[in-house]
C-alpha cells in the first residue's frame, strides 16, 4: 500500500488518469470544505513512491473532479464557489477556462466517456449542466429540483444521463428527447421503494427516504446502476426494469456512504468508500445468479468481499486503475490521506 499526504488540505474526489496508469489526480479542500482555499493535486506513482507533479490552489474548496476523455493534461474541477474550471497541467496556475453558472456549490462534474466533446455539471442549486469545453456557455440545463449530489454520463450512450438527488430520487435524461415541458427527463425512479416482492418470499418493507450522495452505470452492463448515500445501503437496479425495484441491496456499511464505483475489469464487482472510515469492495450477485439459472425464488446474492480499513477519517473519494492488473485502486479522504493498494489484498476474511 502506498500513502501520500494532502498536507492542510482534505480530500474529496480521486482519479486515475484514462491516459497513464502512473497519474492521479486529487481534488482537495481545506478545513475540511466548509471555509477557505482548495487544491487539485496531479501525483505520479514512481518505484520511489508517490510524488508530486503539479499543484493548483484553488480560492474555494474542490468538491470533485473528471480528466477530460479527449487531452491527456486537462482536468476538470468542481468548486463550493459554483464555477467549473478547467486546468492543463502542462501549464502553471491558472485555469485555461472556467464556467460560473450555477447559483450554489457545484458537487458533482463528469466527463462524457463516449463523444468526449462534452462534460456536465452537477449542483446543490437543483439543476445538472452540459456544456462543451469550446463553448463559453452551458449548451443545455436540466433541473432536478433538489440538491444534486451526483450525475453521469452513461458509459454506453453519448446522449443519456442519470443523477442522484437529496429527495431519494434517481433520475435519467436522453437529451435525444423533446425538451418540451420534461426537459429531457425519461425516468423519476424512487430508490426507497420497497422491491418488488418475489415468489415464494415475504415482500420487503420500504424504508423512508433519505439522501442519494452517489451513483455510477456498470460499465458492461446496459442499464444497470448502482446508487447509495445516507442510510447505508448500496441498491442496483436494472432501468430497463425501473418497475422491479432494485435487483440487489448490499449492507454493511455503518455510515453513510459517499462514493461508489463499479470494477472497469468485472461486470459483478465494485467498491464503496463511507463516512465508516472503511472502503469495501462487493459483488452484486449477478454472476450467481446466471450460474443459478432461473430460479423464481433467487433475488440479490451480493455481498461484501472484503474491506481496507487504514484511513483514519471520513473516506470521500475512490476510483480503480483502467491498467494492468485488475484490483488497483485508490481512495482520498478527511484525514489528509491518498492510499493506492490492491483490493486482492483484502478479499476473502474480513479484516
Amino acid at each position: 500500500m502506498l500513502e501520500y499526504r494532502t498536507q492542510g488540505f482534505n480530500g474529496y474526489s480521486v482519479k486515475y488518469s484514462p491516459f497513464f496508469d502512473s497519474r492521479i489526480a486529487v481534488a482537495a479542500s481545506a478545513n475540511f470544505g466548509l471555509v477557505g482555499n482548495g487544491r487539485l493535486l496531479i501525483l505520479g506513482l514512481t518505484p520511489n513512491g508517490i510524488v508530486t507533479e503539479k499543484l493548483f490552489d484553488t480560492q474555494d474548496g474542490l468538491f470533485d473532479l473528471t480528466w477530460s476523455e479527449s487531452h491527456e493534461n486537462q482536468v476538470l474541477v468542481a468548486s463550493g464557489d459554483g464555477s467549473i474550471k478547467l486546468f492543463d497541467i502542462a501549464l502553471s496556475e491558472f485555469p485555461i477556462a472556467s464556467w460560473s453558472e450555477h447559483a450554489r456549490e457545484v458537487f458533482s462534474v463528469h466527463w462524457n466517456l463516449v463523444a468526449k466533446d462534452t462534460f456536465l455539471s452537477s449542483s446543490w442549486d437543483g439543476c445538472i449542466k452540459i456544456w462543451n469545453p469550446n463553448s463559453s456557455a452551458s449548451i443545455a440545463t436540466l433541473p432536478t429540483h433538489s440538491c444534486t449530489y451526483s450525475a453521469e454520463f452513461s458509459p454506453h450512450s453519448p446522449s443519456v444521463l442519470s443523477a442522484v438527488n437529496s429527495d431519494s430520487h434517481l433520475r435519467l435524461f436522453d437529451l435525444r428527447t423533446p425538451a418540451s415541458a420534461s426537459n429531457h427527463l425519461v425516468l423519476s425512479l424512487p430508490i426507497h421503494a420497497s422491491p418488488k416482492a418475489m415468489p415464494g418470499k415475504a415482500p420487503m418493507q420500504a424504508v423512508p427516504p433519505s439522501e442519494a450522495l452517489t451513483h455510477d452505470w456498470n460499465k458492461y452492463r446496459d442499464g444497470v446502476i448502482a446508487t447509495a448515500g445516507v442510510d447505508r445501503a448500496i441498491r442496483v437496479f436494472d432501468v430497463r426494469a425501473a418497475a422491479q425495484g432494485p435487483t440487489s441491496i448490499l449492507q454493511g456499511h455503518d455510515y453513510a456512504i459517499r462514493r461508489l464505483t463499479w470494477s472497469p475489469h468485472l461486470s459483478d464487482l465494485l467498491l464503496s468508500a463511507s463516512y465508516d472510515m472503511t472502503c469495501r469492495v462487493w459483488t452484486d450477485g449477478s454472476k450467481e445468479a446466471e450460474s443459478a439459472g432461473p430460479d423464481p425464488f433467487f433475488f440479490g446474492g451480493g455481498k461484501e468481499l472484503g474491506r481496507m480499513g487504514r484511513h483514519t477519517e471520513f473516506v470521500t473519494g475512490v476510483d480503480w486503475c483502467l491498467f494492468g492488473a485488475e484490483g488497483w485502486c485508490a481512495s482520498c479522504g478527511w484525514d489528509e490521506r491518498l492510499l493506492v493498494w490492491d483490493v486482492r489484498g483484502i478479499m476473502g476474511p474480513q479484516q
